[in-house]
């Protein structure tokens, strides 16, 4: 009998009931609406004493991050569980996490990567709230403005287009990310207002030493495509199109198609650098960031690419990725990476040294870049024909709701491994985590799916 109990136990911990699951997420999700968010916002990490918080570096009391995995991944993770459980308390709480994101909207219409709610503090923006201060760059890097507006068009249509500032917000935003869209279709890391028009022409090799000239103080205004830019600004134009009906949006999703096969570059190096100038030749960003082609960004740009091509139906867009994941192949580091940089031309891995001087060799780059990168190329393969996506690994939710503290808190114990926003936690080190209790939270919700 004793054996028998052990068996039923064990079955009901791998198996939770849609009791479990229901209890478990609204457990987890009191608490850190009401312990862990300031001002409706949410930052990266907060000590389980709720007294230190951070985002790209320490958070001040009234800041909160754009940025992922702050406010909306938050917000986006309480409309999964609002769709999932049909409980009007998680759109309540996905509406006061678009709420923060409309106080915060610049009036370039976008987002910079935090949103402080001092009006006398130190990073406040040109908040179309009228409470905030002079800067009013938008920004498209690391997903800040890309997030805030899938936030705000899903919570847009989850409250059926009624919450008037949340509508307006995402509409706002939206006509402001077209007009930052250059004739070409390219995009730039940051804008403040509507970018100016210039020669449409494809990406070639600059003819002058890249690495001595060419330098751009405002490499921002560039035509962008540094840390997955072009997959992350393809979201919330394609929820645009689906939620609104408004074909302007399906328009700059060909537009950026059309850029992405503008800007492979030439044989021998049939693939795509970080950032191009207005001449189309690989540009610096960064003092870390030379002119180079990226093994990081131009998967990114595959993956793109094939998606728009699924959407539109149109083959040209399918058209640059065999050769790119060809020429990938034969690049790939011997460990089966890919380099970050490749040299132009010579297509040598390409690193820097501690003092941010060029070098072959990797031995003594700096630890906060990612100079070598996983590879998708397989992945990438099996997308080009029509396999569909790789499913990421299940994630057991039996786990997830065991591992749920008694105050409803999923902790997080640093162990030493790579963070986003580089926090400088000391090993042993307990906090909560965003991106934890989003993840945590949406595959509960999927579960009673």
């Amino acid at each position: 009998m004793k054996i028998l109990a052990a068996v039923l136990l064990l079955a009901a911990q791998a198996e939770p009931s849609k009791d479990d699951l229901l209890k478990a997420m609204k457990k987890a999700a009191t608490y850190y609406r009401a312990k862990v968010a300031r001002h409706g916002g949410y930052v990266y990490y907060t000590s389980v004493d709720l007294q230190e918080r951070w985002g790209e570096g320490r958070a001040g009391a009234d800041q909160i991050w754009v940025q992922p995995p702050g406010t909306p991944t938050v917000g986006l993770a309480y409309l999964k569980a609002s769709a999932a459980t049909k409980d009007p308390w998680y759109l309540d709480a996905a509406r006061e996490a678009a709420e923060a994101l409309v106080y915060g909207q610049l009036e370039s219409g976008g987002w910079t990567n935090l949103i402080d709610f001092n009006p006398k503090g130190g990073r406040v923006g040109k908040y179309r709230s009228g409470k905030g201060g002079n800067w009013n760059s938008s920004s498209l890097d690391d997903g800040q403005t890309q997030s805030a507006l899938l936030l705000l068009i899903r919570a847009d249509e989850a409250l059926e287009f009624k919450h008037a500032a949340i509508h307006d917000a995402a509409r706002y935003g939206l006509d402001a990310l077209l007009k930052a869209q250059f004739p070409n279709g390219a995009f730039p890391q940051v804008w403040s207002g509507p970018v100016a028009a210039k020669p449409v022409v494809k990406a070639s090799y600059p003819e002058y030493d890249w690495k001595t000239e060419g330098r751009i103080k405002n490499y921002w205004d560039l035509y962008t495509l540094n840390d997955g830019l072009a997959g992350s600004v393809l979201d919330p134009l394609l929820e645009a199109h689906r939620v609104y009906k408004d074909d302007r949006f399906r328009d700059a999703v060909e537009r950026l198609g059309d850029f992405l096969i503008l800007a492979r570059m030439p044989e021998p190096q049939p693939a795509w650098a970080q950032q191009y100038t207005p001449e189309m030749h690989p540009s610096w960003a960064r003092k870390f960031e030379p002119p180079a082609i990226t093994g990081w960004e131009s998967q990114d740009v595959m993956e793109t690419l094939i998606r728009i091509a699924r959407i539109t139906g149109k083959q040209k867009y399918l058209d640059p990725v065999p050769r790119a994941l060809e020429y990938l192949r034969k690049s790939l580091l011997p460990d089966g990476r890919v380099a970050r940089y490749y040299e132009l031309r010579t297509n040598k891995p390409l690193y820097m040294d501690t003092r941010y001087q060029l070098t072959y060799d990797d031995s003594d780059a700096p630890s906060h870049y990612g100079w070598k990168q996983e590879s998708r190329l397989d992945r990438i393969e099996k997308q080009l024909k029509g396999e569909g996506p790789e499913l990421p690994p299940r994630v057991d939710p039996a786990k997830i709701v065991s591992s749920l503290d008694g105050e409803g808190r999923w902790i997080s114990t640093y162990n030493g491994e790579g963070l986003v926003g580089q926090p400088k936690f000391a090993r042993g080190f307990a906090y909560l985590s965003s991106a934890v209790f989003s993840a945590n939270l949406e595959v509960l919700a999927a579960k009673l799916k």
